[in-house]
């Protein structure tokens, strides 16, 4: 199955999101000033094309404040526990945070905290999959596969974290 692709522009860089030609978002990453064809080798053949337009519209108006969930059909491929953690992840809130011992909680595995965050650092599909909305148990920012200055950011602009940001999608 052929992958689509698309890239934004966000206030803390290129976000590059990845479609299957059905339409399910496959995968999202910050580019972070790497070159965009050394990020998806597999992605050769891909061509940005409408559905994945359609995904990035989605991101585009979470950035610009419009938008506070998302309405998009997903492809999560991990293990089954990934596959939980990644779905109790859809259940906070936007504004919101949960520690990673909430989300074994939540899952019923109350002692993998550390296993979640393991889980957490997997996601393909951040921002969708709102990792960055988890923190440590003393409500500290930790670990973020696109760095801690951009779950700050994405925590900012969702009014958790006090800031000024001036979001931009173009």
């Amino acid at each position: 199955m052929q992958i689509c692709y698309e890239d934004i522009e966000t206030g803390v860089g290129p976000l590059r999101v990845g479609v299957h030609e059905d339409g399910r978002l496959v995968r999202t990453f910050f580019l972070r000033g790497r070159h965009k064809c050394d990020m998806t080798p597999d992605w050769a053949d891909a061509m940005p094309d409408g559905a994945a337009r359609r995904v990035a519209a989605q991101l585009c108006e979470y950035f610009a404040g419009e938008r506070r969930s998302f309405d998009l059909p997903l492809d999560l491929q991990g293990s089954p526990f990934q596959n939980k953690v990644w779905r109790a992840l859809l259940d906070v809130p936007f504004g919101e945070t949960a520690s990673y011992g909430d989300i074994a909680r939540r899952i019923g595995a109350p002692g993998l905290a550390r296993a979640v965050g393991r889980a957490n650092a997997t996601n393909p599909i951040p921002v969708v999959v709102p990792c960055h909305r988890i923190v440590g148990s003393d409500r500290s920012l930790t670990g973020y596969g696109g760095g801690l200055h951009i779950k700050r950011y994405l925590l900012e602009l969702e009014g958790v974290l006090p800031g000024t940001l001036f979001s931009h999608c173009g």
